[in-house]
């Protein structure tokens, strides 16, 4: 089973960093640095990326059938979206346990089941919306 690990950073204003606070992010990269090899030499590593900031991220929103594009995230919040790690773990048990091995004292880590066409949803809204697609492609 696959997870989705999503590793949420404080807002901080990333043009007024100190040398503190770059030497805590150098810190915390290698982390995860550190963690991936963990997960990698367990067996457990699918693929990872960190994203570039959020001053660069652009939302497109569909209402009414039109397209709008709008800078930056969705949402203000006083957390981003900074990056994600692929795991494959047996259940959620162990899915946290591996995220519980992540070294961090800055960074938020979201762990979340991906929707794969054989896993199993927890969440009725999510078996609702798989059978409902499974019955229109069989039509």
């Amino acid at each position: 089973m696959k997870f989705a690990c999503l590793v949420y950073i404080d807002d901080k204003k990333q043009d007024a960093l100190s040398e503190a606070d770059l030497a805590a992010i150098v810190t915390e990269c290698e982390a995860a640095t550190a963690w991936k090899a963990e997960l990698e030499k367990g067996g457990h590593y699918v693929f990872s990326a960190g994203l570039q900031s959020v001053r660069t991220a652009s939302t497109v929103r569909k209402k009414g059938g039109t397209a709008s594009v709008t800078d930056g995230p969705f949402a203000e919040t006083k957390e981003f979206l900074g990056g994600f790690t692929i795991i494959d773990a047996k259940d959620v048990d162990e899915a946290m346990q591996l995220v519980r091995k992540l070294q961090t004292r800055m960074l938020t880590v979201e762990v979340r089941p991906v929707m794969e066409p054989d896993a199993e949803l927890t969440d009725p809204s999510d078996r609702i919306i798989r059978d409902a697609i499974t019955r229109n492609r069989g039509r």
